[in-house]
């Protein structure tokens, strides 16, 4: 996960002033935090967790006198640096102080009372599902209520997920802008969202190998069914004429499972595709349209002399990526959400590149690299998709808020998937990268281990991104 403070902002409530931290994850604004809270959040993490998974790095101590603008962006970058080392411990982030500490602080943000809610998610092909909810629920339990409205099978409903998509006037189907997490509310990140937006139910696995489960129950069969329709509409299946004449054939008759399985066999079956953007290779500005799936992204480049081009770049290969904010110079009309995701890949024996890619999904593109990662991970472990069974509810707790009442949130654990034979994770050490050519770090196991890390470029204090998202180990079989 991508987690930030971008920035600061004063806030007023009646005689009192006080400074409001803006918590922005995966790029979009989360919630506003107080000092306090965030102080109170820590002396929580420490009585259940210890402080380890910080190294070198301490909470920021509180002070007595009002802080000046410059002691408030050091407090700023100082609680950005360990809102980020606490999503790094798997253990902390998975756990139900972590997602209902988020989860409260959004409540309390957006002013939200919990109230009874209809809430419709979308289907691939548009069909509306409209569910009963409380304002309040999170993520995983408004996926569990769709799934039980159409009469999906407990051990299939994580082999979905929620994603938030932006209406798009050229394609009705719009444009996907993230998965939502457990620590929202869907009703409430629904209703802040800017420009005009729909939940929708999508497959949230890469492997296509979990489709033969999906095959076997109708209702799984039917969901799967029509997201291979729309891919394929959309053009992010390929498929020759012949092809797609074998499809209409199959769709004709009303052969769901044979059209799933033929499509299986067709180029890109399973990616997504991204809006165009600017990538670095194999010249710099070139315009590209990027896929990601099979454990690998896909670049389909058009170059200077008006040829096509198309390489692919495998995740095992991917020593490390980072994101890092765009450095405009002097044009000030260009898009400041424009970010650059850049990979080290392994080109050759002993020879490492850096790629680099310009697009205003590239946080979007980083996450489906790390789920990648953890799929192909989780597979390695003999893991298993988790299901409804397997999130235990947690005790309520409390945090204080910007008043200094209580709220009161009761919240669950919830990895996106669950291995039951792994150990749990604990963070590993981090060193700076010789190769990177941003302030921060990129996380590295070995020379020959795949890691994963988000460090920014020097810029403005406002657009600058710094994440270490995450860190995996893949042996060299997989090179």
């Amino acid at each position: 996960m991508h987690f930030s403070i971008p920035d600061t902002q004063d806030i007023t409530e009646g005689t009192i002033t006080y400074t409001s931290y803006n918590l922005h994850v995966n790029g979009v604004f989360h919630c506003s935090l107080r000092f306090s809270q965030l102080h109170d959040f820590n002396e929580q993490i420490r009585k259940e967790y210890g402080t380890s998974f910080l190294g070198t790095h301490k909470f920021p101590p509180k002070k007595l006198l009002q802080l000046t603008a410059s002691q408030v962006e050091d407090r700023r970058q100082k609680l950005e640096k360990y809102i980020q080392l606490v999503s790094q411990d798997q253990k902390i982030a998975n756990s139900d102080l972590f997602n209902g500490f988020l989860l409260s602080a959004q409540k309390e943000t957006r002013r939200e009372t919990p109230v009874e809610a209809k809430l419709d998610v979308y289907l691939m092909n548009g069909h509306k599902i409209t569910v009963n909810i409380m304002s309040m629920d999170q993520t995983d339990d408004v996926l569990e209520a769709v799934a039980s409205e159409i009469g999906l099978k407990a051990d299939f409903v994580y082999y979905f997920a929620l994603f938030l998509v932006m209406k798009d006037e050229d394609d009705e189907r719009g444009t996907i802008v993230r998965r939502m997490q457990d620590f929202e509310s869907p009703f409430i990140s629904l209703k802040a969202a800017v420009g005009k937006n729909k939940i929708v139910l999508r497959k949230n696995y890469w492997d296509a190998t979990y489709d033969d489960d999906l095959i076997q129950d109708s209702t799984g069969l039917q969901l799967l069914y029509v997201q291979v329709l729309s891919d394929i509409e959309r053009g992010w299946v390929q498929a020759g004429k012949d092809q797609v004449k074998r499809l209409e054939t199959l769709k004709a008759k009303g052969s769901r499972k044979e059209y799933v399985q033929f499509a299986r066999t067709l180029k890109d079956y399973g990616f997504i595709q991204f809006k165009p953007c600017i990538v670095d290779y194999p010249a710099p500005n070139t315009p590209a349209v990027i896929s990601a799936g099979n454990r690998e992204l896909v670049f389909r480049l058009r170059l200077e002399d008006g040829a096509c081009k198309e390489g692919s770049f495998k995740i095992t290969r991917m020593r490390c990526w980072r994101i890092t904010s765009v450095n405009r110079g002097e044009d000030t009309k260009a898009d400041p959400a424009q970010l650059e995701l850049a990979f080290e890949y392994l080109i050759g024996r002993n020879k490492l590149q850096w790629v680099t890619m310009t697009s205003d999904q590239a946080i979007l593109i980083s996450l489906c690299l790390q789920d990648m990662v953890d799929e192909l991970l989780l597979k390695k472990r003999g893991g298993r998709i988790k299901r409804p069974q397997d999130r235990v509810k947690g005790p309520e707790r409390q945090f204080k808020g910007r008043d200094g009442g209580v709220i009161v949130a009761s919240s669950t654990s919830s990895p996106a998937q669950s291995d039951p034979n792994s150990p749990p994770q604990s963070p590993t050490d981090t060193s700076p990268s010789k190769t990177s050519k941003a302030r921060g770090s990129v996380k590295k196991i070995s020379d020959k281990l795949q890691s994963v890390a988000v460090s920014p470029k020097q810029h403005t204090p406002k657009s600058v991104v710094e994440n270490d998202i995450f860190e995996a180990g893949i042996g060299e079989d997989d090179l």
